[in-house]
């Protein structure tokens, strides 16, 4: 019988480097997700009065995207940076919960997309806004009992210390 490995909480410079990796590959995703849109509904350019449709399928697309890499246990990035992602019992999430997860983990843009909408800032000042509001969040953690994210907590599920894999060795 194995030992469950401790729900221990992977260090904040592990959890953001993983952040910034899931970034490049959300990048990826988007672009694919915008030329599939693009031409099926024949978008011709970035100012088509549609262009909130192609908003909507972009977050449709990460929330699908989110859903099943999560219920599964882990993202690229988190296999990269062994971050697996559990629910507060320590088992795997269900598609509903890892959504759920989804929809909360929209703090980390929602106030700085509200400060965009507003149309008071410059482009500069907006950079400065989302990277102080991506610290401020992300700093936030240390104040959790478990050192967890508050969209975490709030959606009911953890990140964890994902074990070592097991590498098979070759004997000649």
């Amino acid at each position: 019988m194995t030992v469950p490995a401790p729900l221990v909480a992977p260090s904040l410079r592990r959890r953001m480097a993983c952040w910034l990796y899931e970034a490049l590959i959300l990048f990826a995703v988007a672009l694919i997700a915008t030329l599939v849109f693009s031409v099926a509904a024949q978008m011709r350019h970035g100012l088509d009065p549609r262009q909130w449709l192609l908003q909507l399928f972009i977050a449709a697309v990460f929330g699908v995207y989110f859903a099943y890499f999560w219920s599964r246990g882990q993202t690229l990035p988190m296999k990269t940076w062994r971050i697996a992602i559990v629910d507060r019992e320590g088992r795997p999430l269900t598609q509903g919960r890892a959504f759920l997860r989804y929809v909360f983990c929209a703090i980390w843009v929602l106030p700085p997309l509200a400060a965009l909408a507003s149309r008071h800032f410059t482009l500069p000042e907006l950079g400065v806004i989302f990277a102080g509001w991506v610290a401020f969040w992300a700093l936030l953690s240390r104040f959790h009992p478990q050192r967890q994210f508050w969209h975490d907590a709030w959606a009911g599920t953890r990140l964890v210390d994902a074990p070592e894999p097991v590498r098979a060795t070759i004997r000649a």
